[in-house]
């Protein structure tokens, strides 16, 4: 199954790079992450959009991926609380963006976080997997009647169901919904990726499908791109190396260069479809293939047989398809051996 990408109009896939909570709360790292994206050539950097008070609670756990990269000290409300970008950040990383023609992106954690989003003008919404199951949550998203990209980690094909069913019954067009297959373990075990759930999502409900990759590499979205995924969402950072709960499961610059090359390659590959010679390809018709020549001399009005005739190339003569209608055929002239035999 095959989809014009909504977000875009066009088949070209998206590629969202996600940057995440990998600025560590700095402003000044943010914006370098957005120079490096833009020298990637991806179309959107994507930022995460929350007040801590608002998303978890005092006591709430870390992943255990969390506490590795972090450590088991603090909680996730104080992990995340130093994270936290405000009002002012926001819009400075929008003009910033603006400056280097790549557009900005975040995901809103919390219903505050949703209406800020919404003053500052962002011209879709992606749902991260945590929420898919918070029906306030998606409601409130679906009235903005902008475009919604909803991550599906952790989530049953049923939960996936229940969410679309929010969105488009308080307004999100099933036109304007893209579906992204996720797992959320960073990294993810190549085992558990699954990609062809992608295809069951959209065979299931008829949308338009991506993935959000936490694998190690750049194999996996590039290979989610040829199996027909027309968004895909990749964690990035300047150093794997930084502090932080994220860094270790992202790409670093010059990866995500080589993962946008590949995935563009990719598009260009996959084609129409329709079974053609390219242009490319032509001229080498009449290298390739072959022609029905004389297999030794041929005497004027001697009848063509297995015996006389042979198939070899260049493929500028008569086509071997015809081998069985030159069969007894009387020869219209003499032919010397490889000599092509005229029509």
């Amino acid at each position: 199954m095959t989809y014009m990408c909504s977000l875009q109009k066009t088949s070209k896939v998206t590629i969202i790079a996600e940057a995440g909570v990998n600025h560590n709360g700095s402003v000044a790292l943010a914006r370098k992450m957005i120079d490096a994206a833009a020298a990637t050539g991806v179309d959107y950097v994507k930022f995460q959009t929350f007040k801590a008070e608002k998303s978890v609670t005092m006591t709430a756990p870390k992943a255990e991926y969390q506490k590795s990269t972090t450590g088991v000290a603090e909680s996730q409300y104080e992990m995340i609380r130093k994270l936290e970008l405000d009002v002012e950040a926001h819009q400075e990383l929008i003009k910033h963006c603006k400056k280097r023609r790549i557009r900005f992106l975040s995901t809103a954690f919390d219903l505050e976080s949703i209406d800020l989003l919404i003053e500052l003008g962002v011209d879709l919404f992606k749902i991260p997997s945590g929420e898919i199951t918070n029906l306030p949550y998606l409601r409130k998203i679906a009235k903005t009647g902008k475009p919604v990209i909803l991550s599906t980690g952790m989530a049953t094909l049923g939960e996936i169901e229940d969410a679309i069913k929010v969105l488009t019954d308080s307004g999100c067009s099933r036109d304007d919904l893209t579906i992204l297959h996720c797992n959320t373990q960073y990294p993810t075990p190549m085992r558990d990726v699954n990609l062809r759930t992608m295809q069951t999502i959209a065979d299931a409900f008829k949308v338009l499908v991506g993935y959000s990759d936490h694998t190690l590499g750049i194999e996996i979205p590039i290979a989610a791109t040829a199996l027909g995924a027309c968004v895909i969402e990749k964690h990035f950072t300047l150093d794997r190396n930084m502090e932080g709960p994220d860094h270790a499961a992202s790409l670093e610059p010059q990866e995500l260069k080589e993962m946008v090359s590949a995935i563009r390659n990719v598009e260009q590959a996959l084609g129409d479809g329709i079974k053609l010679p390219s242009e490319s390809e032509y001229p080498n018709r009449a290298i390739a293939r072959k022609s029905i020549v004389a297999a030794k001399s041929i005497k004027e009005g001697e009848l063509f047989s297995e015996t006389n005739l042979t198939a070899k190339r260049p493929g500028t003569g008569i086509s071997p398809m015809r081998w069985d209608e030159m069969m007894g055929q009387p020869a219209t002239r003499a032919y010397e051996p490889d000599e092509l035999i005229d029509a």
